[in-house]
């Protein structure tokens, strides 16, 4: 049973996660060991919640999970994890989050509990309203950023937080428009959502939201100091390479899974992560 509910929290989309860090990477050099642990901790709470989220999810769609042709392979849905145990599993999961958010501080925890009302409200009512569930999606990426700054007493800036929700944004609708081209291929009906997009509705939202990222970023860059622009062309390389899985390998609709895969796109993760470390340390 460890090894279903192992699979059932979805370790592998934890990476959305680790935006909480944010806070505590951009203040480099200026961190303590504190603020670190307390980062790992804000890690831990916002993904033991999202997969309670899951978890609440998996159940609500157990019968739509099971007429698809890979979410009926989830342990719910494929019957190897009993719907008592993963409730009991998700209401275990749910206390140690907030048990453990409270220990950071209040505020942390009120940013959790706004992070898990959202995702609540998205799974059961909003996320059949189009251009509003990608929205929703988005701004719970900017819930993690603030809550790892508040668990880290850091303020991060309006427009690192702007360009975290247009990321945030642009996957998102990446991810749709993939999950569209699936269903026009027929590999499976997925989201109902779905119905009121097409492709070349979600080419030009993606179009404005790529344009935004980097001008929103280059402004945030622009705040961080002169040396610090030297990250905008990998930024924008990096949105190349993603926009050329989605629209030639169509690989967009699990980013997650790009992050892992995708070679390209881990070396440009890795080479704008040492350049920043790099520029914030010795030339800050």
């Amino acid at each position: 049973m460890m090894k279903w509910l192992w699979i059932e929290m979805r370790p592998k989309h934890w990476t959305k996660n680790a935006l909480v860090f944010a806070a505590w990477f951009f203040s480099l050099p200026h961190v303590s060991t504190g603020m670190l642990l307390k980062s790992v901790l804000a890690f831990c709470c916002f993904s033991f919640l999202s997969s309670v989220v899951y978890i609440m999810n998996d159940i609500a769609d157990v019968e739509v999970d099971r007429n698809h042709p890979v979410k009926r392979n989830r342990p719910i849905a494929a019957g190897k994890l009993s719907l008592k145990a993963a409730v009991i599993f998700g209401i275990v999961l749910w206390i140690v989050s907030f048990a453990s958010a409270i220990f950071i501080n209040f505020q942390f925890a009120g940013i959790l509990m706004l992070y898990f009302m959202l995702n609540v409200v998205y799974s059961f009512y909003w996320k059949h309203v189009p251009l509003l569930d990608v929205l929703l999606i988005a701004s719970g990426y900017v819930f993690r950023a603030v809550g790892g700054g508040i668990a880290s007493d850091v303020i991060l800036t309006p427009w690192f937080l702007l360009c975290t929700m247009l990321v945030a944004l642009f996957l998102a609708i990446s991810k749709r428009r993939s999950e569209v081209n699936d269903q026009i291929n027929r590999k499976g009906k997925t989201r109902k959502v779905l119905e009121y997009y097409n492709k070349e509705l979600l080419d030009q939202l993606n179009t404005i939201v790529a344009s935004s990222v980097v001008m929103t970023y280059s402004l945030f860059s622009f705040q961080k100091g002169l040396y610090f622009m030297w990250t905008i062309p990998v930024v924008i390389i990096g949105i190349f390479r993603y926009l050329y899985l989605i629209h030639i390998e169509n690989k967009g609709d699990q980013p997650e899974k790009v992050l892992w895969e995708d070679q390209w796109i881990r070396t440009i993760a890795m080479i704008y992560g040492g350049t920043v470390v790099i520029l914030l340390v010795f030339f800050q």
